[in-house]
């Protein structure tokens, strides 16, 4: 509308004033409702031209966008296991800090674990005690095999030195009976040694093994009781938070709420542009947006980073190969807005709707001279057409409330 008043006075307004003044024609006389269309035919026809060309010149170089969103993140707030809520320490709605407790789980199973493992824990120390005493008592029977086997020894010598000299005291049948008692008491020191040596194992490698794994099983129940009880990650507000003592809490089915970190979402929108504004847009152009939730202002942005990528051009592999033509409508270049004034934009809650304009700036264009004077005409005009797009905003958030009130019922 405003564009096509802006235009009716250099087209309209002209033709009729030669039509009054120049032909003698008066309104209401040569001039009327009927007529006009075609007296006026010249004026009218070249403000149709001329407000679709302008209207075309400021959406192209100075595009708007409706889809403009601050998104935010949200952390489920859930424990690592299925359990019973026993004590609650937040309401929904609270501020939290990183690290304050939110809600504590029953710990009967993991503190029953860990009494279990303390209980392993003083049984092998005990083991080892009962060890020490049987380590000495294995030494104690190492020796006296040892010592049954010198005195045997002792006793072979003698009788075997004497059979050989051909005494007839002595008899070979004897001589073969210390062979095979030395042959015994050399199996019992073996034997003895054998038990000492498991002796040693068990002190040195199995009871150390067993109070080990008896360790590992208190450390696993003391860190499943230490999760029983969920803390905040971040600072933030807790949301969608209505727990009890009693509910049942499944990290896969039933979390327990949200938390909606202090700083997600401020001073960050995402705008959606059409994809013909891609060869206008660039990082650091100015920008002005206002939003649903703070309306009757404007707030100064600028263009911080623009995605490389389009999101409806994702895709993922599957046993289906993708159609173009079956693609939904184009997809939109996404643009980051920061504020000018960080200050400013603290009051607009995240995810607020918001409206964008973006505005072409060809002031330093202007200053290259080899450009030609209907160049700079023309980068003169797109600037200063961004007035009336600038114009359109700020009417936009005049009848936004009316708009959303009365006329869409919302």
């Amino acid at each position: 509308m405003i564009e096509f008043f802006l235009c009716s006075l250099l087209t309209i307004l002209p033709d009729f004033l030669f039509r009054r003044y120049r032909q003698g024609k008066r309104w209401g006389q040569e001039l009327t409702i009927f007529t006009m269309w075609y007296e006026l035919r010249w004026g009218i026809t070249s403000c149709l031209i001329l407000t679709i060309s302008l209207i075309t010149a400021i959406f192209y170089y100075h595009p708007s966008t409706t889809n403009v969103i601050n998104y935010f993140r949200a952390i489920t707030v859930m424990p690592e296991a299925l359990g019973r809520v026993e004590e609650v320490y937040v309401r929904n709605g609270d501020f939290v800090k990183a690290g304050d407790r939110l809600f504590k789980l029953d710990a009967e199973k993991p503190e029953a674990a860990a009494a279990t493992a303390r209980a392993s824990i003083l049984e092998i120390d005990a083991a080892i005690a009962v060890a020490a005493s049987e380590l000495d008592s294995a030494e104690a029977r190492v020796d006296q095999a040892e010592a049954a086997l010198e005195q045997t020894k002792d006793e072979f010598e003698r009788t075997n030195t004497l059979f050989e000299r051909g005494s007839s005291a002595v008899s070979e049948r004897e001589v073969e009976r210390l062979i095979n008692l030395m042959d015994q008491r050399e199996a019992a020191v073996e034997a003895s040694e054998a038990g000492l040596k498991a002796v040693e194992d068990k002190i040195a490698v199995q009871l150390p093994a067993q109070r080990a794994s008896a360790e590992a099983r208190l450390k696993e129940a003391e860190t499943a009781i230490s999760k029983t009880v969920v803390y905040a990650s971040v600072d933030g507000h807790v949301e969608q938070f209505g727990l009890f003592k009693g509910d049942i809490v499944n990290p896969f089915v039933r979390p327990a709420g949200v938390l909606v970190p202090k700083d997600s979402g401020e001073n960050r929108f995402q705008a959606g542009f059409g994809q013909l504004t891609g060869p206008v847009l660039h990082e650091g152009m100015l920008a002005e947006i206002t939003c649903f939730s703070r309306p009757f202002k404007i707030y100064p942005m600028v263009i911080t980073q623009i995605q490389d990528v389009i999101p409806t051009g994702q895709f993922r592999a599957q046993e289906q190969l993708i159609d173009p033509a079956l693609s939904p409508r184009p997809g939109s270049i996404i643009a980051i807005l920061e504020p000018l004034y960080p200050e400013q934009t603290e009051l607009i809650p995240p995810g607020s709707k918001c409206v964008a304009n973006a505005y072409t700036n060809n002031h330093d264009k202007l200053d290259d001279p080899n450009l030609s004077s209907t160049q700079k005409l023309v980068l003169h005009a797109v600037d200063a057409v961004g007035l009336v797009h600038a114009a359109i905003l700020r009417l936009q958030t005049l009848l936004m409330p009316v708009q959303t009130l009365v006329l869409s019922g919302h």
